[in-house]
C-alpha cells in the first residue's frame, strides 16, 4: 500500500461525520437490526449482521437473500428489492442501517423513504460517501458520511465504523 492509500484511509477514518455514540445506543436498544446494501455495501451488511448478532447480542438480519431479490426484482422492479422486504418483514422497534458508497442508490433510498413513516417508532442509520450531499445521507437519524470518492476507502471505513459499535 503506498503513502497516498494510507493517507486516504487515515483522513477518511479520522475525518467521518456522524454521532458515534446515538447510533451505538440506537443499535443496542434495537429489537432487531435490519442491514441493507447492494455489492460491497451487501458483503459488509451480512458481515455486520452476523457481528451484531452474535457478539453485539442483538438479533439482526441482512434483506439480500439472492431468492428474494430476484423475485421482488422481477415482480416489482430493482428499485423495490429492499422497500417490499422491509413492508413484509419490519416493525417498529426496528433499526434499519442502509449502506451505499454514493448513497444514491435508489433502491436504499427507496427503502428508508418506506421504513420510516411505515415504522414510526424506528430509526433509521445511514452510512455513505462521495457527494457530502447525496440523497441517502439526508434520510436517516443518524448519518455516517466519508470523505472520499473510492469505493474501497469508503466499504472499508464503514465497515470500521460498525465493527467498532459491536459491543454493547
Amino acid at each position: 500500500m503506498n503513502r497516498d492509500w494510507k493517507e486516504q484511509y487515515k483522513r477518511a477514518i479520522d475525518g467521518f461525520d456522524g454521532d458515534w455514540a446515538k447510533a451505538h445506543a440506537i443499535l443496542h436498544q434495537a429489537r432487531r437490526i435490519l442491514f441493507i446494501g447492494n455489492g460491497g455495501s451487501a458483503a459488509i451488511a451480512s458481515h455486520m449482521a452476523v457481528d451484531f448478532s452474535k457478539h453485539g447480542r442483538v438479533p439482526a438480519l441482512a434483506m439480500n437473500d439472492p431468492v428474494s431479490l430476484t423475485c421482488v426484482a422481477n415482480d416489482y422492479g430493482y428499485e423495490e428489492v429492499f422497500a417490499q422486504q422491509l413492508q413484509w418483514h419490519s416493525n417498529a422497534l426496528d433499526v434499519l442501517v442502509a449502506l451505499s458508497s454514493s448513497g444514491c442508490s435508489p433502491n436504499i433510498c427507496r427503502a428508508v423513504e418506506i421504513f420510516k413513516p411505515m415504522n414510526m417508532q424506528a430509526s433509521v442509520i445511514t452510512l455513505s460517501g462521495f457527494d457530502a450531499d447525496n440523497p441517502l445521507r439526508k434520510l436517516g437519524n443518524v448519518n455516517f458520511w466519508v470523505d472520499s470518492m473510492d469505493y474501497g476507502i469508503v466499504e472499508c471505513t464503514h465497515q470500521a465504523i460498525l465493527h467498532s459499535m459491536v459491543q454493547p
